[in-house]
């Protein structure tokens, strides 16, 4: 004989899957995307209330998201099967985001290329430098993680960008990093990268289009602060200086 119990949850299960086929995820309450997800590993037991102490633990869904294995098993009915339809959910997303910009023109798919860096970046515990490489038509051909710490001058080598350029016959790159703390202000080490990566490129005629820096839900463009023109400027200028024996 099935338990009320059982039959009650499988009640409120039909009415989260109809209630997504209806109208997706925008009705639905942070801890009913979590508890929808921790069903498929899981389909006869109660989830509601382990998806609602993973958001009292984490805070936000995102963060959910975010927390490693051992972090997520931390919390009460949290198992293996379970913690792997979350795990799972997350990487097929970024892998989503992230093939619908491979081989795009940058122009024609900002949108997605801040959609992927924001998923992927922000509110991250360390920081991770990821370089975007394009072609010569400006379509992005590849995109790697090249470093995760703390940025800093010698952090970050010019020499390893340069390699991995040469070796995917980039022609421009963009640059991206984000700041755990949540502030996009860039520090004097941000600023350094950038000028050192900049100079570095235009010495093999590969451009720097961008550094971004990705906070909580807002971002700093080293482009569209001036940055990236100043120091092309200064580079030529060196040349230029160089080339007239100064």
């Amino acid at each position: 004989m099935i338990s009320t119990e059982k039959k009650d949850n499988s009640g409120h299960r039909d009415r989260l899957r109809k209630k997504f086929m209806e109208s997706g995820l925008s009705g639905f309450h942070d801890y009913e995307i979590i508890e929808a997800l921790l069903t498929l590993g899981t389909p006869r037991k109660d989830c509601k209330n382990t998806a609602k102490e993973l958001l009292v633990k984490f805070k936000t869904l995102h963060r959910v998201f975010e927390a490693q294995p051992e972090e997520l098993k931390s919390v009460k009915g949290i198992g293996e099967k379970n913690l792997f339809s979350l795990l799972l959910v997350k990487s097929a997303a970024e892998i989503f985001l992230k093939k619908k910009i491979i081989d795009k023109d940058i122009l024609s798919c900002s949108e997605d290329v801040f959609n992927y860096l924001f998923y992927s970046m922000r509110e991250k515990d360390i920081e991770f430098f990821k370089v975007l490489f394009l072609d010569s038509k400006n379509r992005v051909s590849d995109i790697e993680n090249i470093h995760e710490g703390s940025i800093s001058s010698s952090a970050v080598y010019p020499r390893e960008v340069i390699k991995k350029a040469i070796n995917k016959s980039a022609s421009a790159l963009i640059f991206a990093h984000n700041h755990p703390s949540g502030s996009v202000e860039p520090s004097a080490a941000d600023k350094a990268v950038t000028r050192r990566l900049v100079h570095a490129c235009l010495n093999i005629d590969i451009k720097v289009h961008e550094h971004l820096i990705i906070g909580d839900n807002k971002y700093f463009s080293f482009a569209d602060q001036g940055y990236i023109s100043k120091f092309t400027d200064e580079f030529f200028d060196l040349e230029k200086d160089i080339f007239n024996g100064k």
